[in-house]
């Protein structure tokens, strides 16, 4: 694991700790972008976001070769968009498995935790990129309203920053 700057981690924490399914995307062996949602399980202290997969997956096969992934979080209702540039890490751990398991996962794996196929990724962020409005949906509706009306660009209390992790 890499030692990440702990202020930009608990901010990144902070952003997705709401956000529970991001679009998780990889590149097959053609190089190819692939994107399926998939279910955040945790953000550990160094910032590593973990999943639940299945040996069986494209994702699974494809980060084998290809780790360079990107996860986009999305809250629209806050106006919150964060993505995520990282490398995938392949974890077969029945252990950490069990530790991490819950009945999201056993939806998935029947079996249990000592299902075969039942595997984690962990990302390993390199840097996220964010866009936050501070502004009520209301007063975001009106600035955009008003920006159509007037020919101007929207007036928004909103914050866009990246953080190197």
């Amino acid at each position: 694991m890499t030692t990440h700057d702990a202020n930009n981690v608990a901010q990144l924490k902070a952003k997705i700790a709401d956000v529970r399914f991001p679009m998780f995307t990889w590149q097959d062996a053609h190089g190819h972008l692939l994107s399926q949602p998939m279910t955040k399980e945790d953000v550990d202290d160094d910032g590593g976001i973990w999943f639940f997969t299945s040996t069986l997956t494209s994702l699974w096969d494809c980060i084998a070769h290809r780790p360079q992934v990107n996860l986009a979080f999305a809250n629209p209702d806050d106006s919150l968009y964060v993505s995520v540039s990282g490398t995938a890490e392949r974890v077969v751990d029945r252990e950490l498995i069990r530790a991490k398991w819950n009945t999201g996962a056993q939806a998935w794996f029947p079996a249990g935790p000592d299902d075969e196929h039942a595997v984690l990724v962990r990302v390993d962020p390199h840097s996220a990129e964010y866009w936050d409005s501070n502004d009520s949906k209301m007063v975001r509706m009106f600035a955009i309203a008003k920006a159509a009306v007037t020919g101007t660009t929207p007036d928004m209390d909103s914050e866009h920053r990246t953080l190197k992790l």
